[in-house]
């Protein structure tokens, strides 16, 4: 069922993200990766698409988000925006191309807007990246920030333990934010945090806080399509709520049909066929 409205079904926008902090309106937001997937969500009245570098795991089969590529996530964002209409399109900058090299930030960022026509890119990180960030926000290209758990930084991390719970960590999590806010980042994804830190963020900046396992306090939340619809069952962490089980009814529907195509009852001879 659509939840689009007369006056939501104008297309989103990362002034308007603004607007509905400011108004207290939540924000809704969700990730995609192909046409078809951005073409439902999108018509259900989401806010915001994300084209996550969650692609390494859910469509590659990668344990982690770092092996994807440049030229993959481009190509993920252009069969995204065939799809959408009405919500922000968002790109995650992949692993590797805008670390520790403003200009390749920036290139990568280029390519990513004029290749596959999306509306903004995320970058995970905060103080570490402020050149690269500001390079492209020079570029007018929109920034969407990531601090708190951050999966492209797996390996330095050791570990998906809920970050900032020590007061440092916390402390510099808070600079980051504001940071990312002052310097014009249109909305920060926070993840795996406590919550009450995600309020206290969410809070202390102007722009929009999108959270995922960042409790209730955020502007917003973000879930992974796949582990929402339950098509990824082996995942299950404590802030995931599963709203369909779509492994299962794929998993009966396919087992149907070939219980169908073994017994010759499908297709019939008169209504499927020609």
């Amino acid at each position: 069922m659509s939840t689009n409205t007369t006056d939501n079904a104008r297309k989103v926008t990362t002034r308007r993200l603004v607007e509905m902090k400011q108004r207290g309106e939540k924000i809704s937001m969700l990730t995609a990766y192909d046409y078809s997937s951005a073409k439902i969500i999108d018509g259900a009245g989401i806010d915001v698409i994300l084209v996550g570098d969650s692609a390494s795991n859910v469509m590659a089969g990668n344990v982690t988000t770092l092996p994807i590529t440049l030229d993959q996530m481009i190509y993920h964002a252009k069969s995204v925006m065939k799809g959408t209409s009405r919500a922000l399109v968002v790109v995650d900058l992949p692993f590797g191309s805008y670390q520790g090299n403003s200009k390749e930030a920036l290139a990568s960022a280029i390519r990513i807007m004029k290749e596959s026509h999306a509306e903004a890119v995320k970058m995970e990180g905060g103080a570490e990246i402020r050149e690269s960030i500001e390079r492209i926000l020079s570029a007018g290209i929109p920034v969407m920030g990531h601090l708190g758990l951050t999966p492209q930084s797996i390996n330095k991390f050791g570990t998906y333990n809920v970050r900032a719970r020590q007061k440092e960590e916390a402390e510099k999590l808070i600079a980051d934010a504001k940071m990312l806010d002052e310097i014009g980042c249109f909305g920060i994804v926070l993840e795996k945090i406590p919550a009450e830190l995600a309020a206290e963020v969410s809070r202390q900046i102007t722009i929009p806080t999108i959270g995922i396992g960042a409790g209730p306090g955020t502007d917003g939340q973000v879930l992974v399509m796949h582990d929402m619809l339950g098509i990824n069952q082996g995942f299950s962490p404590r802030f995931l709520r599963r709203y369909a089980d779509l492994a299962s009814i794929m998993h009966d529907a396919v087992g149907h049909y070939i219980e169908d195509v073994k017994s010759g009852d499908f297709p019939s001879s008169i209504e499927e066929s020609y």
